[in-house]
């Protein structure tokens, strides 16, 4: 189900720092028209740590309205805190989401074994499948590949969002889990060598913003068409990289509102990106033929 290129979408925001629906509505749209292979609301890259429990839910109730069916929606249920976690998965299992993608606890870091334990209790709690997201950059803590081998065991613990970077983990992984295990890519620059070693796909920032092609780039991936692959990655790799030139999702919201998609409104703690950085933004968007040229 979670195969090829689904987008962590971001969450738009009106200048007052509220919703905007109508923006989220045409984002989704924007996506399913481009042909993405399925959604993912709410997670890291949708600043869901700054989100409400209503909010969350709201975004959720949006994402899937719009999609109607047409293609799978894995939304973001993940903390710190099992119990919470465990109760946000259940009403968006009530919600009718097709998947939980839930990233590793932040801070507390636990152990192998707290993962472990972590995981499978959010598994025992619903009937959906769960993807783990493992991104030690940003939460502290790592989940091993013996980790991942244990956590396949459990009937719906079906894959991995792996953005370790580390390509021998990645491999190891993909050594260690059973062929029906779901692994995709945290990061859009290493999607082509994680599919040429066996992985499923890619779970993207940048198909926010090219969400036709980066789904172009995981279907050639997946064809075992890696010419082709690295055709479009060739072309829309200072993208990738820009979109980290600050914190995600400070980038990527910024381009979008240069592109039009969306107002340049962030949630403390995070800020617009600095007047350098908007720059250079804009150049990788003319380059790329997103963004007509305009006056610095």
């Amino acid at each position: 189900m979670f195969t090829g290129c689904g987008t962590a979408l971001v969450t738009p925001f009106q200048q007052d720092q509220s919703l905007d629906e109508a923006a989220l509505r045409r984002l989704v749209r924007r996506q399913i028209g481009a042909g993405i292979n399925f959604l993912v609301p709410c997670g890291t890259t949708g600043e869901s740590p700054t989100l409400t429990r209503a909010e969350h839910l709201r975004v959720v109730a949006i994402t899937l309205e719009e999609a109607g069916g047409k293609v799978p929606v894995l939304a973001g249920a993940g903390g710190y805190n099992t119990h919470e976690v465990i109760e946000l998965a259940r009403e968006l299992q009530a919600m009718g989401v097709d998947g939980i993608l839930s990233v590793t606890p932040y801070y507390n870091k636990p152990t192998q074994e707290g993962l472990y334990q972590h995981y499978c209790a959010i598994a025992a709690a619903v009937a959906l499948p769960v993807v783990v997201y493992s991104v030690q950059g940003r939460t502290g803590v790592n989940v091993e590949p013996a980790t991942l081998a244990r956590l396949a065991r459990f009937g719906n613990i079906v894959g991995v969002k792996e953005a370790s970077g580390n390509i021998g983990q990645m491999a190891t992984i993909l050594n260690e889990v059973p062929e029906n295990f779901t692994v995709l890519s945290g990061d859009d620059a290493i999607t082509i060598p994680l599919c040429a070693l066996g992985g499923r796909g890619i779970i993207s920032v940048v198909s926010n913003e090219i969400p036709a092609e980066m789904t172009q780039l995981a279907r050639h991936c997946l064809a075992g068409e890696f010419a082709a692959a690295r055709a479009i990655q060739a072309k829309y790799l200072p993208l990738m990289n820009v979109n980290f030139v600050e914190s995600n999702p400070i980038p990527v919201k910024a381009a979008m509102a240069l592109m039009g998609l969306l107002e340049p409104v962030w949630r403390l703690p995070m800020v617009p990106p600095s007047a350098a950085n908007l720059e250079k933004i804009r150049k990788v968007l003319v380059n790329a033929g997103l963004l007509q040229h305009q006056a610095a």
